[in-house]
């Protein structure tokens, strides 16, 4: 039925599968990846030193575990990156089944490292968040939801999704992280829209959301101090926002000098949430701006693959999966700024990291094994068939 209504694939017989995958693999953005990660290991060399210098460390303990934990990202992400949309639907179930059932035991077993908010397992040798690994099998799921219902006599996916969401957010909520909570909903929200959301609907969970910001801002008192701090007019030089926004300013156009800057002694997350702001100080605006156009440039460039794209599920999912991967990043470097409340999220493959950086790797693979090339999901091959 399939190749009555769609024809058959155009396939080079006995085409092995690394050609096969090299042919049809948006090679752009994953050379933009592996870039980004290079310009993370070199960050990683300037802001993780002095930290592991204080806690007594090998100067090099951070830097090498960010090259283990990059190079199993990396090749977590090409595995992934090869597979059919089939298989990325599979292991994104099973995968957000997983991180679901670990993010309801955090209460439990989690710890909040003195941080004041429990999203780590311990693992001894290291520390587990489930979250980060949450957003690209939440993203895989309601995809399938909101794919299924477009089908004849479908589920009714999209409510299940919205149901799905509300939990996802309150548990992110209780941690608290009301960062990766936003994140969660801003996905949904996109492949919403993607899936045939009327306006009115969307802006009726807008204010859902605002009603619920201001609710927070009453019952948590982590959260109001971290509005209150971003509303307030002055900056305290001694705060890690205070520290970042003199590192920036100090930096210039063309930085201080590899190595010459002095906010990574004083930024106790130099190497995580604001790893931006070493850059800054350093290497200046142009390699800010590098990073920029990076991000920019994959997330662009993986939505204009999606346009052609036919099938329900690869479209809504993709577009959720690169609109996840540049909102984080515009949120990351958004509060080094100062432009939006401090949120606690990495910068994807550039922040030092554990968990994060294997889930960027396994939410890139998914999204570069959506976006491959694939002749029978273009639309324009519809239209050409049926004009000729």
């Amino acid at each position: 039925m399939t190749e009555m209504v769609y024809g058959t694939v155009p396939s080079r017989a006995g085409e092995p599968v690394l050609p096969r995958w090299w042919r049809t693999i948006d090679r752009w953005s994953l050379a933009f990846v592996l870039v980004l990660f290079g310009i993370g290991l070199l960050l990683a060399l300037a802001a993780s030193v002095p930290l592991a210098e204080k806690n007594g460390l090998d100067p090099y303990y951070y830097v090498t575990r960010q090259v283990v934990f990059g190079g199993l990202a990396i090749g977590l992400m090409l595995v992934i990156s090869m597979m059919s949309p089939e298989a990325v639907r599979r292991i994104g179930v099973l995968g957000f089944l997983a991180a679901f059932v670990a993010l309801m035991l955090l209460p439990v077993f989690g710890t909040d490292f003195g941080k004041g908010a429990v999203r780590w397992y311990s693992l001894g040798f290291g520390s587990f968040q489930p979250s980060e690994f949450l957003k690209p099998g939440f993203v895989i799921m309601a995809g399938w939801l909101m794919s299924a219902a477009m089908e004849i006599n479908g589920p009714p996916g999209r409510l299940y999704s919205f149901v799905l969401t509300l939990v996802i957010v309150v548990f992110l909520a209780l941690q608290p992280d009301f960062g990766q909570a936003c994140l969660v909903l801003f996905a949904w929200g996109v492949m919403y829209f993607v899936a045939g959301a009327p306006i009115l609907l969307l802006s009726v969970v807008g204010g859902i959301v605002v009603a619920g910001g201001l609710f927070a801002y009453d019952a948590s008192e982590h959260f109001a101090r971290r509005i209150d701090g971003y509303l307030s007019t002055e900056i305290d030089p001694r705060t890690q926002i205070g520290y970042a926004t003199n590192a920036i300013q100090e930096g210039g156009f063309f930085g201080v000098g590899v190595g010459q800057g002095t906010v990574k002694w004083s930024l106790p997350d130099a190497h995580t949430d604001f790893i931006i702001a070493v850059a800054a100080e350093e290497y200046g605006l142009v390699l800010v701006l590098l990073i920029i156009l990076l991000y920019a440039a994959i997330t662009a460039l993986s939505l204009f693959r999606l346009l052609k794209e036919r099938d329900p599920f690869i479209r809504i999912a993709g577009t959720g999966l690169a609109a996840a991967f540049g909102v984080q990043a515009l949120i990351n470097m958004g509060v080094a700024v100062r432009l939006l409340p401090a949120k606690g999220m990495t910068l994807p493959f550039v922040s030092y990291g554990g968990s994060s950086v294997i889930a960027s790797g396994v939410a890139l693979g998914m999204l570069l094994a959506l976006t491959r090339a694939r002749p029978q999901g273009r639309i324009e091959d519809v239209l050409l068939k049926r004009g000729r």
